[in-house]
């Protein structure tokens, strides 16, 4: 026998958080959630899932942040590669990498990864 708990909510849709919930609800991804039971459940088990994770490692989010920052960084440097004319763009085997600059992004890669 299937075991089912219901339950009814209220949204006030003057208050500007619930409102906001709301709309979400209407907006939410079928084809990921198939009901709004599902969405909550997965809802519910991640807030409370994070909060244990950072409960246990209060650094957490700390870390997080840090990594999105980082990411950003290398993306705009990437694009800022992209955006540099082919002919300052040389290919590996035309110009070799000295010894002390392959150590310098050896080290800096190491360092980049240490956060």
């Amino acid at each position: 026998m299937k075991r089912v708990f219901s339950a009814t909510f209220r949204l006030d849709l003057d208050n500007a958080d619930e409102h906001r919930a709301w709309e979400r609800l209407r907006q939410m991804d079928k084809r990921q959630f198939t009901s709004y039971g599902k969405l909550i459940t997965a809802a519910v088990n991640e807030y409370y899932d994070r909060r244990e994770r950072l409960t246990a490692d209060p650094y957490l989010e700390t870390r997080e942040k840090e990594d999105a920052f980082l990411q950003a960084v290398q993306q705009a440097i990437e694009r800022g590669l992209r955006a540099q004319p082919t002919v300052l763009r040389t290919s590996p085997a035309a110009a070799p990498v000295p010894e002390s600059d392959s150590e310098d992004i050896s080290a800096a890669l190491e360092f980049a990864d240490s956060f």
